[in-house]
């Protein structure tokens, strides 16, 4: 599913190409780039449920904006999230590229990508989408953007 998401997002979304294709014409080309047609309705509907999240009071947390809160992961978000992804997701949020909404956005659509395990480089991905899909998170998809395509090569002293 997550090939899916990193097809669509490269070919429709950050080439800047007509986002809005009717879904049957969207299935075909998939299924025509050789991606499995169940795989592609988990996909579509994974970037339905973020689309819903935004207006969603099913989750409360996504609306708080505590001024001084600590993030405390569950055993079930450390299996997923190694040090290295959470870790970056708590710098992330500290520059304020996400806040605290945001984050929990990002959680909840890592946990339904349905791998047991992510890696720093899929986290940054799902954080860009998450980001293009929030309204009034331009500038923080610009940082983000930056901080995947911008990354420094060698040891920074």
């Amino acid at each position: 599913m997550f090939d899916i998401l990193m097809y669509l997002f490269e070919n429709y979304i950050h080439n800047e190409s007509e986002v809005f294709v009717e879904q049957n014409e969207l299935t075909k080309e998939l299924l025509r780039a050789g991606f499995n047609q169940e795989e592609i309705y988990k996909a579509l509907d994974w970037l339905e449920q973020l689309a819903d999240l935004q207006h969603s009071d099913e989750h409360p947390y996504l609306n708080a904006k505590p001024e001084r809160s600590i993030r405390v992961f569950a055993e079930q978000e450390c299996e997923m999230l190694d040090i290295e992804c959470r870790s970056f997701l708590m710098f992330v949020e500290r520059v304020g590229v996400i806040d605290s909404s945001t984050r929990e956005m990002v959680i909840d659509r890592v946990f339904a990508l349905e791998k047991p395990a992510i890696c720093l480089d899929d986290l940054k991905w799902v954080i860009l989408m998450v980001l293009f899909n929030v309204p009034g998170k331009e500038q923080a998809y610009a940082q983000m953007e930056d901080l995947i395509f911008d990354e420094p090569n060698g040891v920074l002293h």
